[in-house]
């Protein structure tokens, strides 16, 4: 029997660190060290382990992942797995699945416990990657699903993943949707399929980011009683220190403190601006409330809707769609597929 062909590309974080003569731990181990460490790995799959970086992954960049999603996009092999640290797989498999559209299996995974500690996930997280790679139902039903996380044997959509928590082993969820499928013994249980209209209406319009110019988003969170000095700080600087977009972690459902509303109008006629759920995703109002700093009033002034997207995930659709050379109307498009 031939065995799926599955690209390991390793990028780096806990998963891939070993600790120093004092003890931190600090980036070493690479791809081929990964798979070492599970022998099983030869049973499920024929593995081509390649070192792409080591790096934390909160010092990768969009440059990274793109050239990333290029490498992929040429690879002739049955499934893909990138490991990584988990600071930002979120936002990874979700521009990984707003840049690539194929019909084998994409996952990306990583590790809650590094090696040192004692029952280190990163070995079970590698090796429930490869095996969800190598089921029949994934890979039939790979375009479908899309980019997928697998970690501490579930299987998230990478439009609905989150990580819930900075150190817990169960630190990523699907809050909105759940998992995709589960693991059990060594079985992939299928669960559900994700909804990607949204993803796939993307993809062609976002073609054109591959190679684009870096296209830098300010993301900015409101909270109680939030003067606005950082808004205010972007709308007066004279090239907007150096951003082309911004994303608002809204509250509730899409609504802002009303002292700043002058300043969030203003910064919508200088720069594409999204209103996102600082809640962390889920459709958001679009005409229930009144007044100047309701969802009512801030889409009449031009602020984009974010949908269901968290955001984290608005920004880094906003950054592609910048990149990509897209006007404003048709951002708000691709935007408005999400919810």
């Amino acid at each position: 029997m031939t065995l799926p062909r599955i690209k390991v590309l390793a990028l780096g974080g806990t998963i891939a660190t070993r600790p120093d003569a004092s003890g931190a731990m600090q980036m070493g181990l690479g791809a081929d060290d990964l798979v070492a460490a599970v022998p099983a790995l030869a049973t499920l799959a024929a593995i081509d382990a390649e070192t792409v970086s080591k790096v934390g992954s909160h010092s990768l960049g969009f440059d990274h992942l793109h050239a990333l999603a290029t490498k992929i996009a040429a690879l002739d092999v049955d499934g893909v797995i990138v490991t990584q640290g988990t600071d930002t797989l979120e936002e990874t498999a979700f521009l990984l699945d707003l840049l690539l559209d194929r019909d084998i299996p994409v996952i990306v995974t990583a590790a809650m416990r590094n090696p040192a500690l004692t029952s280190p996930d990163g070995p079970g997280n590698l090796l429930a990657a490869v095996r969800v790679a190598c089921d029949p139902w994934v890979r039939a039903h790979a375009r479908a699903l899309g980019v997928m996380a697998v970690m501490l044997d579930e299987v998230y959509a990478a439009s609905d993943v989150l990580k819930v928590h900075p150190t817990r082993l169960n630190a990523f969820a699907a809050p909105q949707t759940g998992p995709l499928a589960a693991l059990v013994e060594d079985r992939v249980v299928p669960l559900a399929l994700p909804v990607r209209e949204a993803i796939t209406a993307a993809h062609a319009r976002l073609a054109a980011s591959a190679g684009g110019k870096a296209a830098p988003v300010a993301l900015c969170w409101f909270g109680l009683d939030e003067p606005g000095f950082m808004i205010e700080a972007l709308v007066d600087h004279p090239d907007r220190l150096g951003y082309r977009g911004a994303v608002l972690g809204a509250m509730g459902g899409g609504h802002v403190p009303e002292r700043v509303v002058p300043l969030v109008e203003r910064l919508a006629a200088l720069l594409p601006t999204v209103v996102s759920p600082r809640a962390g995703g889920g459709p958001m109002l679009r005409q229930t409330y009144g007044g100047p700093s309701s969802e009512i009033a801030l889409r009449k002034a031009g602020l984009i809707w974010g949908g269901r997207l968290h955001p984290l995930k608005a920004r880094v659709l906003l950054e592609t769609c910048l990149r990509a050379g897209l006007s404003r109307d048709i951002i708000a498009e691709v935007f408005d597929a999400f919810g």
